[in-house]
Order: C-alpha cells, then structure tokens, then sequence
C-alpha cells in the first residue's frame, strides 16, 4: 500500500516547537490548500486545511520559521494525529520535505 501526499499552501497559524522526551525536536503547524480541480469533466473550486507535524533536526526548525501566510510545499505521509482512536484523531501531514515557495510558484 502507499500512502504519499504533496501538497502546496500558506501556512495559515504559527507553529509550535516542542521536544520529545528523547529530545527530538517536534514542531505543528496548519496548512490551507486552496485550487481549482478537475473532476467528472467540471472544474471544481478546492480549500481545505490539514495538520502538518516536522519532527527532528532541520526540519522542524524549519516548520517553526515560517511566516504566517508564507506558502510552502510539503511532502510526507498521511498519518492520525494521535495513535490512540481511529474514528476520532485528525488526520495530518507526517512531513519528510518542506520547501518555502515564491509568491508565483
């Protein structure tokens, strides 16, 4: 099975840094996607918002210095917020690579 997801947004609420108990760095955010799609032969208007979570060193210092409003790409696998209750926990963005974008990208 896969489980892969790229997306491009604005950072829309400051990201919090914290620490693991091993001391590995964990930082959240909230990412809004927003575009136009095509689907069943319509074009169909898309925004939503999903959790993002960087863990460890750069990555998610990285997180933690966005602006609020900046856009970015991610890459990671989707993932339940906590491991504890499938019908309950958000989904979010376990991130492997983030890429600050241009105003035009």
């Amino acid at each position: 099975m896969s489980n892969r997801v790229e997306l491009t947004g604005r950072l829309v609420d400051a990201a919090e840094l914290r620490h693991s108990p091993a001391g590995v760095p964990i930082a959240r955010g909230l990412l809004e996607h927003e575009s136009t799609q095509s689907e069943a032969g319509a074009e169909r208007a898309i925004r939503f918002r999903v959790g993002l979570s960087a863990a460890g060193s750069p990555l998610a210092e990285t997180l933690r210095g966005l602006a609020i409003g900046e856009p970015v790409r991610v890459a990671g696998h989707m993932r339940r917020s906590r491991q504890r209750t499938p019908e309950t926990d958000p989904i979010i963005i376990s991130v492997s690579r983030l890429e600050r974008l241009t105003e035009t990208e």
